[in-house]
């Protein structure tokens, strides 16, 4: 057990030293990578007063080497040398943690330090959602035992719980048992890169770079059995043929099924894979697209569709999880299940100008919501909440 001896009174919350478990934001390129380094980013530029450790087991370079890094508040932790590294994050980082005089520990997907409680650290977990519950068909069955045992744990114990959606409120409280009161909902925000327009000479250099088409349905997201491609590839027959379908995702497993069915309904014309598209470049490829279309079995949120809305292309989701939340009441959901009704979603928005610029307009109007600045401002103030209790 450790004891913390200086945990600091209301009186010097002015500044903090914030600990984050980093082993994303110092290694993913994607998904909670990016959503654990722009927040990190975003609270050192919006409040410089604090100090911010982001504590990670290993890093990758081309990550590290980004200006969140290199910002004057940012300090990046690796494990002290001789340590062993096995289970340093669940374990001896709370060692470090009191050197540091961490005040706050923020675990920002699913998992805390096990026995933080005992050292008097402040804590608080994300929980992006509990698909692997929900969904466990899609997880292998020890990675279920692993992540449900991790973020009970993180749950159980965090002082307190931010949900990424109201949706996973409502999962974490029925599935765990937890006290809605402990759980603040704070939506993720997404890059700054979408939220402004290129021009048309950068559309154009971009275009001809991945040679895409004049007209085309757009999905972005790793290519999984619960992202559902299956679904736009089964109604891409019933949509005009002058749109063709860009995929923007890593491949997997049911990849291979998918492709499968483009053969057998003989799209490979139609259909356009790309791969390692880096990440500057992905705005571009967003504000080219004619629609934007999630067909998700399940999500924790949907940060595809802030990006879309954002770049001012209109949204079509499906409905049965949280992408409701994400896309706002002016975006169109249809069942994940029926490829009849959403190729009669993707038709009607298609050949409907009028209703495309009410989808563009009332969905950019719509994601306002989730800027950085509330975002930023919303945390900080869960923060300082979690430090008063």
């Amino acid at each position: 057990m450790f004891e913390r001896s200086n945990i600091p009174t209301l009186q010097h919350y002015n500044s903090m030293n914030i600990g984050f478990d980093g082993k994303r934001a110092a290694n993913n390129l994607t998904g909670l990578g990016n959503y654990s380094r722009s927040l990190i980013e975003h609270l050192a530029i919006q409040f410089p007063e604090n100090q911010y450790y982001v504590y990670t087991p290993k890093k990758k370079d081309a990550i590290v080497n980004l200006p969140l890094f290199a910002k004057p508040n940012v300090y990046l932790e690796l494990p002290q040398e001789g340590k062993s590294k096995l289970f340093w994050r669940s374990i001896d980082i709370k060692k470090q943690l009191l050197i540091d005089k961490i005040e706050l520990f923020h675990g920002l997907s699913h998992e805390i330090p096990l026995g933080i409680p005992h050292t008097g650290i402040k804590s608080i977990v994300t929980m992006h959602d509990l698909i692997f519950l929900r969904k466990p068909q899609y997880y292998k069955f020890l990675d279920r035992l692993i992540y449900k045992f991790k973020s009970k744990y993180a749950c159980d114990h965090a002082d307190r719980i931010i949900a990424i959606s109201q949706k996973t409120k409502e999962d974490i409280v029925e599935l765990y048992h937890i006290n809605p009161s402990k759980i603040d909902v704070i939506y993720q925000s997404c890059d700054d890169s979408f939220k402004t327009l290129a021009s048309i000479a950068e559309k154009e250099k971009l275009k001809e770079k991945y040679k895409l088409p004049d007209k085309f349905i757009l999905n972005v997201g790793t290519i999984e059995a619960r992202k559902n491609l299956l679904l736009i590839i089964k109604a891409l027959p019933k949509i005009d043929n002058e749109f063709r379908l860009v995929v923007v995702g890593k491949e997997t497993s049911y990849t291979a099924l998918v492709k499968k069915e483009i053969e057998h309904l003989g799209l490979q014309h139609r259909v356009i894979f790309l791969k390692n598209v880096p990440f500057s470049d992905l705005p571009l490829i967003y504000q080219l697209a004619s629609i934007f279309v999630l067909p998700s079995y399940y999500e924790g949120f949907g940060i595809p569709i802030i990006e879309a809305l954002y770049s001012n292309v209109p949204v079509i989701a499906a409905t049965g999880s949280c992408l409701e939340e994400a896309g706002g009441p002016n975006s169109i959901y249809v069942s994940p299940d029926s490829e009849v009704d959403l190729a009669n979603a993707i038709n009607k928005v298609l050949t409907d100008k009028n209703l495309q610029e009410i989808m563009k307009q009332q969905g950019l109007e719509y994601v306002q919501k989730f800027n950085n600045e509330m975002v930023n401002q919303q945390l900080m103030d869960c923060y300082l909440k979690t430090m008063k209790q």
